[in-house]
């Protein structure tokens, strides 16, 4: 395994941001320690070559300004809470209004926009970073003092292993992913209608109009949701169903087993010969058909198109806090939280 470290940035109060590389010979990614970012996943193709396969702005200030959250951790609380409140051992906690009368991705104080710590690690599940800070109690109106490591690995099998780990002094709710925008054709101008998805998901989570579940649970079954067989993602996007979300954002629920990573999506593009998959431990994924990027200057001096990406993004459902009905996301006192999502690429 090959890492390298180079200077990216240096934000208004000095401090220096870095990125760094790890390679394994056959493929490649990079993240930098602001907003532990992605920044890009180099992979051959069936033809040669490499592409970057996944979106992002194509500098440090355009990375800074952008609110996509293009490669980023996302936290405390990935995706809605509804009415930007939540009660805890019979307190209210009042959260940013960021989103509808919803709070989305942790409101205004985002992750995405703070400077972490880094350190280079080598273990038996790969080589990669930890990237680590101490979110302080009440960061983002959320109880207790979480800190908090999110981990990228690189092995030899052409997996990118995520791992995230917190532990808090008080009782808290988190919810955390990756926000990483994919094409596998690399930096293009087309959209991903063209890439066929499967995910072995029999349900979804039905939503509001502000894309805040309402409680139910629903079937894919003869519906445009249903992805238990491969689907060109295009097929159904006009459909008026998707309208007012402008797409696919959708939670989706994952069979899965507390405790096992289990593989659950294939993404793939046939013109490259490039397929991902992506498993997890997690009970949830938000399937985002990158609705709202269009005109986003890119890498490679590339202008994103709505649709041009997918995001594949595994976490607990939305508005778990306020919702018994769903698996919990609770983080008690002084235990250890651990979640892992794996994204494994062929070509």
């Amino acid at each position: 395994m090959d890492i390298k470290k180079r200077k990216f940035g240096v934000l208004p109060d000095g401090s220096k941001v870095h990125i760094y590389t790890i390679s394994n010979g056959q493929m490649s990614f990079s993240a930098t320690n602001y907003g532990c970012v992605i920044t890009s996943i180099m992979i051959p193709s069936k033809n040669g070559g490499f592409s970057d396969v996944v979106f992002a702005p194509p500098t440090f200030d355009s990375l800074v300004a952008s609110d996509a959250s293009f490669g980023a951790v996302v936290g405390r609380f990935a995706n809605r809470i509804g009415k930007s409140v939540f009660t805890l051992g019979n307190k209210e906690y009042k959260l940013d209004n960021n989103a509808g009368g919803n709070c989305l991705h942790g409101g205004f104080f985002r992750w995405d926009k703070q400077l972490w710590d880094a350190t280079v690690v080598e273990t038996a599940s790969g080589t990669g970073i930890t990237f680590s800070r101490l979110s302080v109690d009440g960061e983002q109106g959320m109880p207790g003092n979480l800190k908090v490591n999110v981990t990228y690995l690189l092995n030899n099998s052409n997996e990118i292993i995520i791992r995230y780990q917190a532990v808090s002094d008080a009782d808290t709710y988190v919810n955390f992913t990756n926000h990483s925008y994919f094409n596998l054709k690399g930096q293009t101008r087309e959209t991903i209608n063209n890439h066929t998805l499967t995910m072995n998901c029999s349900s979804y989570l039905e939503t509001d109009d502000n894309r805040l579940p309402t409680g139910k649970i629903l079937s894919v079954d003869g519906t445009i949701f249903d992805f238990r067989k491969p689907k060109a993602l295009g097929k159904d996007l006009d459909s008026p169903l998707l309208k007012s979300a402008g797409g696919y954002d959708h939670c989706y629920c994952i069979e899965s087993v507390p405790g096992r990573i289990i593989p659950f999506a294939t993404l793939s593009e046939a013109e490259t010969g490039r397929t991902m998959t992506v498993s997890t431990d997690l009970p949830g994924v938000q399937l985002y058909t990158a609705n709202w990027i269009g005109g986003t200057l890119g890498k490679n001096g590339c202008t994103y198109s709505s649709h041009g990406a997918v995001c594949i993004e595994t976490q607990f459902y939305p508005d778990t806090p306020n919702r018994p009905e769903f698996p919990t996301c609770l983080l008690k006192a002084n235990e250890t939280f651990e979640t892992t999502t794996v994204y494994g690429f062929r070509w």
